[in-house]
C-alpha cells in the first residue's frame, strides 16, 4: 500500500520515508502542505496519509480540511504528527478530519501499529465498495449471459428514444432470437442450451460498436439498440449479427451445435415510444420466423418526427 508523507523537515521526511519502507509500504513524499494537498487530489493518490501538523503555506490540519471537502467516495485515512499534545488542540486536529495522531519524537511500533490500523480501514472500504459495485452489476445484468437483464435493457431504451427525439437523430432497434432454440435444449441438455447463450451473448457483443448496447430480452431473445442508426446502417448491421451468429457451430462435449438466428430491425427519427419501437422489431422477427428463419427482416413502417 502507498503513503503519502508530508513533513518540510527533509531529515524528519526522510525518516519517515525509510521507517515506512522497511515496514513494506510505498511512500510518497511533499515538501509542504500544498503540495501534499495537490498530490491528494490526483486520481492515483495514496489513501493512507501521515502529514506534519506545523507546515508552511498550508498546515496539516488545513490539509485535512480541504481534503475532507473534495466528496470522494473513495476515504482518506489521515494521521497527524505533532508536537502538540494539550487536548484542545488534539480536539482541533481531529475535528478537522484526522483520523489518528502520534506525538514526536514518535515510537516505531506505535507508529506501525497506528499505520496498520488506517489500512485495515481502507481495505474495508475497498471490499465494501467492490461488493456494492457487485450488487448494482447483478441487478442490472443477466445472471447467465452477463448482458443487461430485461429491466435495464428496456430503460435504456426509453432514455435512447427521448435522446432520440430531443436530438432529431435516428435509432435502430433489432430483435434477435435464437432459431429453435427448443430443439436444442430438447436434444443436448438445458446445460447445453445455457453454454449456447453465453457463447451468443459473447458473439453479439463482439459484433456490436462501443456505444451500442445488448441486453437479454427473455428466454433465447436478445435485443440491440442502435444509436444514430437509420434503416440502411441497421440492416447492416443485423445482417453483421446475424452473420456472427451461425459463424461457427458452438462447442459442446465431444460435439457442436449449429445455430441461426432470425432477426427484426425497427428504427425510429423523431417521436415514438420505446413500447411502439418494440413492438414494430417484434413484427419484424415475427416475419423473419415464419418467411425462414435465419434471416433479417426490418419493418417498412418507420417512425418519423412530427412537427
Amino acid at each position: 500500500m502507498k503513503v503519502l508523507i508530508a513533513d518540510d523537515d527533509p531529515v524528519s521526511r526522510r525518516l519517515l520515508q525509510v521507517t515506512l519502507s522497511n515496514f513494506g509500504y510505498e511512500t510518497v513524499l511533499a515538501a509542504d502542505g500544498a503540495e501534499a494537498l495537490s498530490l491528494a487530489e490526483q486520481d492515483d493518490s495514496p489513501r493512507l496519509l501521515v502529514l506534519d501538523w506545523v507546515m508552511p503555506q498550508l498546515d496539516g490540519v488545513e490539509v485535512c480540511r480541504r481534503i475532507r471537502r473534495f466528496g470522494q467516495e473513495s476515504y482518506f485515512y489521515i494521521i497527524l504528527l505533532t508536537v502538540k499534545g494539550r487536548q484542545n488542540e488534539i480536539v482541533e486536529g481531529l475535528d478537522a478530519g484526522a483520523d489518528d495522531y502520534i506525538t514526536k519524537p514518535f515510537d516505531l511500533l506505535e507508529l506501525k501499529a497506528r499505520l496498520r490500523a488506517g489500512r485495515r480501514i481502507l481495505q474495508l472500504q475497498e471490499q465494501l465498495l467492490s461488493s456494492r459495485d457487485q450488487l448494482r452489476f447483478e441487478a442490472s445484468h443477466d445472471a447467465q449471459t452477463s448482458l443487461f437483464n430485461h429491466g435495464a435493457i428496456v430503460e435504456i431504451l426509453r432514455k435512447e428514444v427521448l435522446r432520440s427525439h430531443r436530438e432529431r437523430t435516428p435509432l435502430g432497434l433489432i430483435m434477435v432470437d435464437l432459431d429453435r432454440f427448443k430443439s436444442i435444449n430438447d436434444r443436448h441438455g438445458h446445460m447445453a442450451g445455457d453454454d449456447v447463450l453465453k457463447e451468443v451473448a459473447k458473439r453479439l457483443q463482439a459484433a456490436v460498436r462501443p456505444y451500442d448496447s445488448v441486453g437479454r430480452y427473455g428466454g433465447e431473445e436478445f435485443i440491440v439498440i442502435a444509436p444514430g442508426c437509420g434503416p440502411d446502417r441497421c440492416q447492416a448491421l443485423a445482417e453483421r449479427l446475424r452473420e456472427c451468429v451461425q459463424a461457427e457451430p458452438i462447442p459442446h462435449h465431444a460435439s457442436s451445435i449449429p445455430i441461426t438466428a432470425s432477426l427484426g430491425v425497427s428504427c425510429v427519427t423523431g417521436t415514438t415510444s420505446a413500447d411502439d419501437l418494440l413492438r414494430s422489431a417484434d413484427e419484424a422477427l415475427y416475419k423473419a420466423k415464419v418467411e425462414g428463419r435465419n434471416r433479417v427482416v426490418t419493418n417498412s413502417t418507420q417512425f418519423v418526427s412530427q412537427t
